[in-house]
């Protein structure tokens, strides 16, 4: 069974997301790569602990940012 957009009514359907948000969770991203990268080839740690601290820090980011859009949503 498929979902139209007719059946979710007007006020349930998801804002558009802005191109600063977009931006940041590229930047984000090439930042945790970058991070991964750091750890793994320059400290030399494992391949499984570097994997293991950068799905940390992706977490914990995500959480952040629901913890944040969570709060901005409630003050409107």
């Amino acid at each position: 069974m498929t979902v139209d957009q007719d059946v979710v009514p007007e006020h349930e359907q998801a804002e558009p997301v802005s191109t600063a948000t977009v931006i940041g969770y590229t930047v984000f991203g090439f930042l945790l790569a970058g991070w991964f990268l750091f750890i793994w080839l320059v400290v030399q740690k494992g391949f499984v602990d570097s994997v293991g601290e950068v799905a940390g820090i992706g977490f914990a980011l995500l959480l952040l940012v629901a913890i944040i859009g969570s709060v901005r949503r409630n003050l409107r």
